[in-house]
């Protein structure tokens, strides 16, 4: 797949200065998610996506019931959700998404990250065809084949199995995130590693080792925008 989940996750959070980053940004995710319907993840499927993976990041309970509050009382921050797709070096495929409530400040950030770093925008659509939207989903503890089994017996349908290190992986339709995690919780797994929708590219590229540390650091540098929600991209890890 291209990926590492639990170690690209690790990484994102393994600096001190990235950990308040991160939880700056779920807060904002979660807000935006909870004011776009009901603040109940029960009633509100996005909300309750975002609160999946902010469990899988170890987000303090108190930023969650912050950004709650904040959507059920006067809150009345507007922000705009945006995608903007770009190539890094030897054209490898890059997707940005965005919540903002500055415009220009988030395209003039964006736009900077990927030119300073031997990148380029591209306009919409340019990249995005290339991916998949995908669920992933992440737990330890069990084989593939069980897992396999739980699913099966739960007539729950995914993409892939997949184990890796110390976890097995399941890859699945979007619409399937909490069909998928209803199955596993039935069978008293309730803790996952990894829990997100996400994009996947259809095919995945291996950088000279010079271009795979400008990409680096111009992915770092992506990541680093306080707008930025997610970066996506097709470079082998």
């Amino acid at each position: 797949m291209g990926r590492k989940w639990n170690n690209i996750k690790e990484k994102k959070a393994s600096k001190d200065a990235n950990t308040s980053r991160i939880y700056a940004k779920f807060g904002v995710e979660i807000y935006v998610a909870a004011k776009k319907g009901e603040p109940d993840p029960e009633a509100n499927r996005a909300l309750k996506v975002v609160l999946e993976r902010a469990k899988t990041y170890n987000v303090p309970k108190a930023i969650i019931d912050r950004a709650l509050e904040k959507a059920k009382g006067s809150g009345e921050e507007s922000y705009e959700e945006l995608r903007y797709e770009g190539f890094g070096p030897n054209g490898c495929m890059v997707i940005v998404d965005a919540l903002t409530n500055n415009v220009n400040r988030t395209a003039s950030s964006v736009r900077a990250a990927f030119t300073k770093n031997g990148g380029s925008m591209g306009v919409s659509g340019s990249v995005a065809y290339m991916f998949d939207a995908t669920a992933v989903i992440g737990l330890v503890g069990k084989s593939a084949d069980e897992v396999l089994e739980m699913l099966m017996e739960a007539d729950v349908d995914v993409r892939d199995i997949i184990e890796e290190d110390d976890a097995v992986i399941v890859y699945a339709e979007p619409d399937q995130f909490h069909v998928v995690q209803e199955a596993f919780k039935n069978s008293g797994i309730t803790e996952f590693t990894v829990a997100e929708l996400t994009m996947l590219a259809q095919n995945y590229l291996t950088l000279a080792e010079d271009s795979q540390a400008q990409f680096e650091k111009m992915i770092d540098a992506l990541e680093d925008l306080e707008d930025v929600q997610q970066v996506y991209h097709n470079v082998e890890l």
